[in-house]
């Protein structure tokens, strides 16, 4: 019965949305905007996400959300125009698309591309949307059990598996820049005993730093900066032919579909990792399980609905630690943490009896921007894809500008554009020597809730942290962090290749 009354509740969202026509129009024009920023090298849907945040400051709430959500999923189903037509991907969740997308576009199928993994894309979406309904209540009841060192351990975690797995190279790098956001989120006054901390004085930082501002700072200015550096020529793009799908080439793929919805979501659930970790999974995936495995890289339908499925279900798997444990599972949904905070909106445990229709609300704009997505995906598509023949040179000093006009909307506080640049700037640094950014933002927003719990932790049991011990969850959460650490030491890889050699080669 409470399968059914929820199912209810779900379709009567969706109608209070949808009869409302300032609704709808927000929705299509945000979806449009995203798939702009998507498409657009140098433009991400993490950007899109931060620069129409400041923008939904004065909407109600589940606008906001409409409008957020909307760029989000437009952004991610974009960034794969450019990879098909141009070689270039719009987004890192695209980068896998480009590998066989190029390919079909040199064939002279660029509009068929394009028209099978918008609908892919939009399957993917709606198989997200159908995971945040039905294992948010799970989690959340699963949450409720969780206490001051449980939270800290999950929020210790999800900085911890973000510095782990986004790291180009060496994973100390990524642990340094999930450290250097933690440090920025004990800047201002602590949230038990209210003493100043590393304030220098100044009363503009007493209430911290404030969020929105680092992350378009982090995100916004390494993007401008490199791509009016490098001035990357684009390639001459095909006329596009046929751009409405052949659906049973999408049922001809639908075994891939679902397999690679599954792993988007999975990767999406998992704290601060993102959309082109998914795509490179899945695409791997895919690979694996074909019969042609010599045919990826040449061509290979297979592979672009793979990743484009996987890619856009990862948008719903992000949604489901977000909403129920208040960790943003990509750099996007960190966006959308900032905004729900914003407008009041504190995601957790509690946000069943604080919203109580909040979960469902997300899940019925998911559905209405997948379907969003693919109408503007296929009627617009070559009109879109006019903007790819833009310079993105031209681009970048309107998103500088975005950027300044952004962080200074929130508040209207001058102070928060000293905050922006150097961070800004700082993060463009990082980039360059390989440091990744996500967990340093991942950081900045877990950081409050690692410091609170952990003293409040310490505070109940008079500084002993034996209760991590004594408690099932947090002792599987701290052996987790343990092995994930210790697993990316060189003695453990040393150890590692000794054993091999002995045991499995002897």
């Amino acid at each position: 019965m409470l399968i059914w009354e929820r199912l209810f509740d779900f379709l009567g969202i969706v109608g209070n949305l949808v009869v409302d026509p300032i609704n709808i129009l927000i929705l299509f024009g945000a979806v449009l905007m995203g798939i702009i920023f998507g498409a657009t090298p140098g433009l991400t849907a993490t950007l899109g996400v931060a620069l129409l945040t400041t923008i939904t400051y004065g909407m109600n709430s589940s606008t906001a959300m409409i409008a957020l959500l909307a760029i989000y999923v437009g952004g991610v189903y974009g960034g794969s125009y450019a990879s098909i037509l141009i070689n270039i991907p719009g987004t890192a969740a695209a980068a896998a698309t480009a590998l066989d997308g190029y390919p079909i576009a040199l064939r002279g199928e660029g509009g068929r591309a394009i028209g099978v993994t918008t609908t892919a894309s939009a399957i993917g979406t709606i198989i997200g949307m159908l995971f945040v309904v039905t294992l948010s209540p799970i989690i959340s009841n699963f949450a409720l059990q969780f206490t001051s060192y449980e939270f800290f351990l999950l929020a210790f975690f999800g900085i911890i598996i973000s510095g782990t797995l986004t790291t180009p190279d060496i994973v100390y790098k990524g642990w340094i820049a999930g450290f250097i956001g933690l440090f920025l989120a004990t800047v201002g006054r602590d949230l038990l005993q209210f003493y100043p901390r590393f304030t220098f004085g100044l009363a503009e930082l007493d209430s911290g730093i404030e969020v929105v501002p680092v992350l378009i700072g982090a995100f916004g200015i390494p993007q401008i900066i490199q791509v009016l550096r490098d001035r990357t020529t684009l390639p001459k793009m095909e006329k596009l032919q046929r751009i409405l799908p052949e659906f049973r080439t999408i049922a001809r793929y639908f075994v891939d579909i679902v397999r690679s919805a599954l792993i988007g979501v999975g990767i999406g659930s998992i704290p601060g990792i993102g959309e082109d970790i998914a795509g490179w999974v899945s695409y791997g995936s895919a690979k694996n399980s074909s019969k042609h495995p010599e045919s990826f890289g040449k061509g290979e339908y297979k592979a672009i609905v793979s990743t484009e499925t996987a890619n856009n279900a990862c948008v719903g798997g992000a949604m489901i630690p977000l909403l129920n444990l208040g960790i943003p599972g990509s750099p996007p949904a960190a966006m959308l943490l900032g905004a729900l905070m914003l407008h009041g909106i504190k995601p957790g445990p509690l946000i069943s009896f604080d919203h109580p229709n909040f979960i469902l609300e997300v899940a019925a704009i998911l559905l209405l921007a997948s379907l969003a997505m693919w109408i503007n995906g296929i009627l617009l598509a070559r009109q879109v894809v006019k903007v790819l023949r833009i310079p993105s040179q031209i681009f970048m000093p309107i998103i500088g500008v975005l950027c300044i006009v952004g962080s200074y909307a929130i508040g209207m506080r001058i102070f928060n554009l000293y905050l922006m640049l150097p961070i800004g700037i700082i993060a463009y640094f990082l980039t360059e020597m390989k440091y990744p950014i996500a967990p340093l933002v991942m950081g900045v927003i877990l950081g409050p809730m690692a410091d609170e719990n952990l003293r409040r932790g310490l505070l109940i049991s008079k500084g002993s942290l034996m209760p991590i011990f004594s408690r099932p969850v947090s002792l599987i959460l701290f052996i987790i962090i343990f092995l994930t650490v210790m697993t990316q030491l060189p003695i453990y890889k040393k150890v590692k290749v000794v054993v091999k050699e002995r045991f499995f080669n002897s």
